[in-house]
This record gives structure tokens, sequence and C-alpha cells, in this order.
């Protein structure tokens, strides 16, 4: 059986992978990706977030994406029976990027990856991890390439970035739970022939459609755009047929959606995705450390999926240099407690949003510049920012805004019965 050895083996070649291979490269080591399916491949999480811009840019990875001209994305819009509620990243609280892209996914990751093999990683393709040894932080991993040849890779250390593939989780029954509510969605890509500048292509659109259920609209910039529902599966039994009769009569249902895309043509067959909450029991372990959905998947209400994949990407990379250089890590300290403020404040606001919490604060009269100011920090992914209250107290903070302006709204109409 053939070996190679290497300083880090990346499992994984979607954003989380690249990013740490890249930086982990840049540092001098020798890097190796295995990567499960053959790019481009699909995958949802289409809308980006500022904060992934600063991970993208310390993996070099800036000028190709901007080579290919993806839609820029400038805030996130939300409507709710004909009321909008824009919230624009050059607003928002915190310093940093106020801008960033949506993109096809399949485009985009492979990008990510060719501009990584340019670097002098190689990135092995429709290669799958079967086993793992470790000894120590060093460890032993058996891969199989698709004509079922397998070999050995020694590495002083593993990152695991496998996401929906969950390789180490797997490996070693780390899989747990996750404590949000089970849902679905049913999207696809359509061919947007009636989209006009005023149908948001520089943002998300994020429609509610009904209670705990929403319409993601993300307009590309080749005039395809990605259009789901999601909700609690027993929503979708209401609609019986094959997915693409489902989503035309979801879409005939919704007002804001029914003419803009009435007969519209998909791209593909409407695709169905569910129970996509996962966690997992601890994100590192002697000699590995765990990145992006791999750790754990919320929702993709808010589009957090990339960020948290490049975020813990970018930690995790510098955080392995430092431990190949000689370095003690405290791990739990340094990344899981990090990682979790950021994923927690994005729970916080998942809950908030399925609850309707975040209705009242969306859709309020009278917003207070300066609150929306914050909460648009944490649309644009920027939820490691403690100074900002509605990050630091995310538990609290938007369950008492709601009550005060429900409090307001409620003296206002006794005053103006």
């Amino acid at each position: 059986m053939n070996s190679e050895k290497v300083d880090v083996l990346v499992i994984g070649a979607g954003p989380a992978g690249t990013v740490a291979a890249s930086i982990i490269n840049k540092a001098g080591f020798k890097v190796k990706i295995v990567e499960k399916l053959k790019f481009p491949r699909f995958v949802i999480g289409e809308s980006l977030l500022p904060r992934c811009m600063e991970a993208l840019e310390e993996a070099g990875f800036l000028d190709a994406i901007k080579e290919r001209g993806f839609q820029e994305k400038f805030g996130a819009k939300f409507v709710k029976n004909g009321k909008i509620c824009d919230y624009l990243f050059a607003d928002q609280f915190t310093p940093g990027w106020n801008w960033t892209w949506q993109v096809p996914r399949a485009e985009f990751d492979k990008i990510l990856a060719d501009e990584l093999e340019k670097m002098g990683v190689p990135v092995c393709y429709e290669t799958t991890v079967t086993d793992i040894e470790f000894n120590g932080t060093d460890s032993i991993t058996t891969i199989e390439d698709k004509d079922g040849v397998k070999s050995i890779v020694e590495a002083r250390f593993l990152v695991d970035g496998s996401g929906y593939g969950r390789v180490i989780p797997r490996l070693f029954n780390l899989d747990r739970p996750s404590n949000l509510v089970p849902r679905k969605a049913l999207f696809a890509h359509t061919v947007d022939n009636k989209r006009s500048m005023d149908d948001e292509p520089n943002r998300i659109t994020i429609i509610v459609h009904a209670y705990g259920v929403w319409v993601w609209v993300i307009p590309f910039s080749s005039g395809i755009t990605s259009l789901g529902f999601v909700g609690e599966p027993t929503f979708f039994n209401k609609h019986e047929g094959s997915n693409e009769e489902q989503l035309r009569a979801l879409i005939a249902s919704e007002p804001y959606l029914s003419e803009r895309f009435k007969d519209v043509k998909f791209v593909f067959e409407p695709r169905v995705l569910e129970a996509w909450s996962s966690t997992t029991s601890k994100f590192y372990g002697e000699g590995y450390v765990l990145t992006g959905n791999v750790t754990e998947f919320l929702d993709p209400v808010f589009s957090s999926g990339v960020t948290l994949a490049t975020v813990s990407s970018q930690l995790a990379a510098n955080l392995v240099i430092r431990k190949l250089n000689g370095e003690t890590i405290d791990w739990e300290k340094e990344y899981t407690e990090i990682m979790m403020q950021g994923v927690n404040t994005f729970r916080s606001y998942v809950m908030a949003w399925y609850e309707g919490t975040l209705d009242t604060i969306f859709f309020a009269d009278n917003q207070v510049p300066a609150i929306k100011s914050m909460i648009c920090s944490v649309l644009a992914g920027y939820v490691w920012d403690t100074t900002n209250p509605y990050v630091k107290d995310h538990e609290t903070a938007l369950h008492k805004l709601a009550h005060i302006i429900g409090l307001r709204d409620s003296m206002a109409e006794k005053t103006n019965p």
C-alpha cells in the first residue's frame, strides 16, 4: 500500500477545508486535501456574509473570486405581508467588511479549490477516508480513491472540514442531536427573466410566508435566481405531486412571488433537503480539529453556514500553525469557546426567528437606528463582537426589545384608538 507523509491532512475541499489548507500552506507546511466528491458539485449556502471576507482574504482567495464577477451583496431584505425591512451592511455597528457576494456554490467552491492547487496544495477528489489511527497528535489515515485503490497518509495533524460528511465525528462517535426543530427545504434555481433592478439583485430577500415558514430569494449575476421554501416537514404535506408541482403551487400561493416566478423555468428539478441541524460533542482532540459544518450546522435562514465554516477554519489554521511550531494550545479556550460564541449567537437569532420574536422587531414602526445597526452587524456575520449588546446579550436582548416594542405599540393603540 502506497504511503505519503504530510504536515497536515485536510478532509474536505469546501470553503472550510480550502481556507484552512491555504493558511497553513502559506506558513510553509506541507498540506494535502482529500475530498469525497468530484467538483464542481451542488450545495446550498449561496448567500455569503461580510465577516467571511476576512477569512477569504487571509487565505488569498479574494482576487480569484472577484475575477469571476459574482453578484455583489450589500444587505438583506425581509418581507412580510407586503411590509419591507431592509438591512444595509454599510449601516452595521461593527467595523469591517460591508459587502460580500451571492454565489452558485458549485462554481464558488471550485474556484477556491482550483486556486489552492495553484498554490501547490494537492486536492484529491473522489477520495474517501475509510480509517484513522492516532498515535498522540500523529495520525495514519487510510484513503480510497474512485477505483478502489487504497493508500495511507501520515500526518502530524488533521483538519476535518468535511461538512455534511462529518468524517471524524462519525468514525469516533462524536455526533450529537441538535436542539433545533427538524425542518425541510424545497428549492430550485430559476431562470429569472422578470427580475428588475427593483427586485433586490444586490441583496438576499427573505419572505415570511406563514408562521414558521419562510422563503429565500437569492439572485445571481448570471440571471439565475435561487428560490426555496423552508418550514417544518408537515407544512409541505398540504401540496401533493412531484417536487416541481409542489414548488409551483407554493410560488402561486405567495403574493410577493407569484407574478415574478409564474411559469418560471427551473434549471434543475426542485430538490429537498431536510433534518440538516447537527452538532458534535467536541470540536477538537489530540491530533485533530473540526471546522465548518462538521462542528455544527444550524439553519439556512441567516446564511451563517459559510461564515462559520470559513471563520472556524481561519481560527483553527492559525492554531494548528502555532501547534506545529511547538506552542502549547488551549483548544478549549482558544477555539471551542470562541466558536461557540458565534454559534450560540446565531442560534439565538434562529430561534427568535421561528418564534416570531424577530417579526416583531424587523417589522416594527419607528425603529431606533442605533439598535437596527447592532442587529445588522449580526446579520453581517459579526457575531464575535461582544461590544455589541445584541451579541453579548444575545439570549435576552432580542426578547427584551420585542417586549418593549409590544408595550409601546399597545400604549399607542390605547392613546389613539
